[in-house]
């Protein structure tokens, strides 16, 4: 492993480490309801995962799901969320297992953090509004955060010298126009599926927020 792909393990492992949820094991142990979802989101990720596409080997794209994720969940349980479909990835070969820890903070915990971190600016700035929340909060927030994840992503591929920065541009980058709106509508449908038919599902949405104001 090379120093860079040290310090990605090392950054990834420590920021888990350091914002681990404990409410999470207490309440996956003892809800089987909530075990079925959390395993239903670990299955959903690994198959959207797996469908990776691209010009070039080592510079593929896929889709993230990543802001229904934190929407569903939270930060700190979507970024631990995000390790399983991960460790199955480079388990059946379709991730370096030597890249996992870089992966993991740019494919996951940062963009999770970008993802919660838009919502919390709509949330505090925006009006409590249904379609609000669902047009700003997840499908404009999704389609933003495949450009952060997508950016940084160019940023260490580009730091470990595998790629030029004009070849990652002209093999990878030039596909952001064409995952956004996929993206956004990914996300926007599922949240809105998900407040109409399971709203208790969405640890963000709350009915007296945007349903019961007065």
């Amino acid at each position: 492993m090379t120093g860079l792909q040290w310090v990605g393990l090392a950054g990834w492992l420590g920021f888990l480490a350091a914002f681990f949820p404990r409410e999470f094991w207490p309440k996956f142990k003892q809800e089987k309801d909530y075990q079925h979802w959390v395993l239903a989101s670990v299955v959903v990720l690994f198959l959207l995962w797996s469908l990776r596409a691209g010009l070039t080997d080592g510079l593929k794209v896929h889709f993230l799901a990543l802001t229904i994720l934190t929407l569903c969940h939270g930060w700190r349980i979507a970024c631990l969320i995000g390790v399983a479909p991960l460790l199955l990835l480079a388990g059946f070969g379709l991730l370096p297992l030597a890249d996992i820890g870089l992966y993991g903070l740019t494919g996951v915990t940062l963009p999770v953090l970008v993802s919660y971190g838009l919502f919390a600016l709509t949330y505090r700035y925006l009006a409590h509004h249904l379609f609000v929340y669902i047009f700003v909060g997840a499908f404009i927030n999704a389609a933003l955060t495949m450009i952060a994840h997508m950016v940084l992503t160019s940023g260490w591929i580009a730091l470990s010298s595998i790629f030029s920065w004009s070849y990652i541009v002209e093999n990878y980058l030039v596909l952001m126009p064409l995952l956004l709106f996929p993206e956004a509508l990914i996300n926007g449908m599922a949240i809105t599926l998900l407040v109409v038919y399971r709203p208790e599902w969405v640890r963000t949405f709350h009915d007296s927020d945007y349903l019961d104001r007065r």
